[in-house]
C-alpha cells in the first residue's frame, strides 16, 4: 500500500502544475491617451483577458473625460511613465502617445523586461526606430507595432490564396494600396490627437506618415520581409489653410526587382478607406474592406466576390494577440505584420519617401544603411 501511495505521489509531481498567476490576466500599462486609437484598449478593459493596472496621462481633463466614459477609476492615472512603472509593475505596456515619444517608452520599459506594443508607425524617424529595435533585442522583450489593417481577414486571405494557388496566380507584379479619409479635422478627431498628428515634429510628417505606413507594412509583408530597391514619392499641401505644417497628400512608389507597390495616402479622400489591390501574373485579388474581396483567377473566368473567413480569436485583435505572444502561445516571426523587423523596414520606406519628396529624386534604400 505504501509503495502504491509513493508511486501516486511521484506521478503527481511529474505532471506540470500551472500556478494561479500563470492563468491570471496579464497586467498592462497604457501610456498616453492622446492617440484616438486608445479607445480600442479602453473599450476592452473589462473583457478580462488583461488587466489595466495604470494609465499615464498628464492631461487631467483628458484623463477624466476618457475614464468617465469607460467607467474606469481615476486611481489608475499616473503623471509619468516612471511613476506608473514604479507603482504598478506591469508585465507589458501599450503606447498611445505621440510617435516621437515611442522611443522613450521603450527606453524605460525594455531594461525592466516589460514588453511594448506601440501604435503605427513604430517610430518618428529611422534613428528612433533602430534604437527601439536594438533595445528590444538587448533586453529580450517583445516590441510590436499595431495597425488596424493587421486584423483585416481579407488581407490574410489574400496572402493565403497566393500561397495556396501559386500556379493559378503566379508572382505579384503590382500592389496598389489606398488609405486615408477626408482629413483628421474634417472627420472630427479629438483636439488632443489633432494637435500632434498635424505637427511633423511629433508625427514625423502628415498624411505620408499617418497613412503611408499602412501600405509600407502590408507591402513588406506581401514581399516576405524584403525591402524595396528604391522609393519615389510626391507630396502636396492641398489644404494649407487647414494643415499648414504638413502634407495632406502623398503617393509613394516602391520598386522591387520584379514588382511595384503604389501607396496612395491621403487626407483628401471623400470617404474613409483602407483597401488593397494585388495584381499577379495571371489574376488579381482586391481586399475591398476588412472582409469582402474581389478575386479574378483568369480574365476568361472573370472576377467573383468572396468573403474572407474570420480570423482565429487569438489573431483577430491586437491585445489578445499581444497577450498570446507574451505567453508564448504565438511565435512572432520576422515577416509578421507586427514584428520589429517588418516595422524597421516600414520606417526606412517612410524615411526614403520623405527624402524623395523633398529632394525630387529616387532614393535607394541602401542609402539609409
Amino acid at each position: 500500500m505504501l509503495k502504491l501511495v509513493l508511486s501516486f505521489i511521484l506521478l503527481l509531481t511529474s505532471i506540470p502544475i500551472f500556478s494561479q498567476a500563470e492563468s491570471e490576466p496579464i497586467k498592462i500599462g497604457v501610456v498616453g491617451l492622446v492617440h484616438s486609437h486608445v479607445h480600442w484598449v479602453l473599450n476592452r478593459a473589462s473583457d478580462g483577458d488583461f488587466e489595466i493596472v495604470g494609465i499615464v496621462e498628464p492631461n487631467q481633463e483628458l484623463a477624466e473625460r476618457y475614464l468617465n466614459q469607460y467607467k474606469l477609476p481615476m486611481s489608475l492615472i499616473y503623471p509619468t511613465i516612471e511613476a506608473m512603472l514604479e507603482h504598478t509593475e506591469p508585465e507589458a505596456v501599450t503606447a498611445f502617445n505621440t510617435i516621437r515619444d515611442h522611443l522613450k517608452v521603450v527606453e524605460l520599459c525594455a531594461p525592466k523586461g516589460i514588453h511594448v506594443m506601440v501604435e503605427k508607425p513604430m517610430a518618428v524617424n529611422l534613428e528612433h526606430a533602430q534604437k527601439m529595435v536594438d533595445l528590444a533585442k538587448k533586453h529580450q522583450i517583445f516590441l510590436l507595432t499595431n495597425y488596424e489593417t493587421t486584423w483585416y481577414s481579407s488581407n490574410h486571405q489574400i496572402k493565403k490564396i497566393l500561397a495556396d494557388e501559386p500556379e493559378v496566380f503566379g508572382d505579384i507584379r503590382k500592389v496598389v494600396i489606398h488609405d486615408g479619409h477626408p482629413g483628421p479635422q474634417e472627420i472630427g478627431v479629438d483636439a488632443e490627437f489633432l494637435e500632434w498628428l498635424t505637427d511633423p515634429y511629433w508625427n514625423g510628417a502628415g498624411a505620408l506618415t499617418d497613412f503611408g505606413c499602412y501600405g509600407a507594412n502590408l507591402s513588406t509583408w506581401l514581399h516576405h520581409g524584403h525591402r524595396p530597391l528604391y522609393v519615389s514619392a510626391i507630396t502636396q499641401q492641398i489644404k494649407p489653410h487647414i494643415y499648414p505644417k504638413v502634407e495632406d497628400e502623398a503617393t509613394i512608389i516602391l520598386a522591387y526587382p520584379q514588382a511595384q507597390t503604389i501607396i496612395q495616402a491621403s487626407w483628401n479622400w471623400n470617404y474613409s478607406r483602407k483597401d488593397m489591390e494585388v495584381y499577379t501574373e495571371k489574376g488579381y485579388l482586391h481586399a475591398l474592406n476588412g472582409k469582402d474581396m474581389k478575386v479574378m483567377r483568369s480574365e476568361k473566368a472573370g472576377a467573383v466576390l468572396e468573403t474572407a473567413p474570420d480570423l482565429p480569436i487569438s489573431t483577430n485583435d491586437p491585445f489578445t494577440y499581444f497577450m498570446e505572444v507574451i505567453k508564448g502561445n504565438i511565435i512572432l516571426h520576422a515577416e509578421d505584420l507586427s514584428s520589429p523587423e517588418n516595422n524597421l523596414i516600414v520606417v526606412q520606406i517612410l524615411e526614403a519617401a520623405k527624402r524623395s519628396a523633398s529632394e525630387g529624386r529616387v532614393v535607394f534604400l541602401k542609402e539609409l544603411d
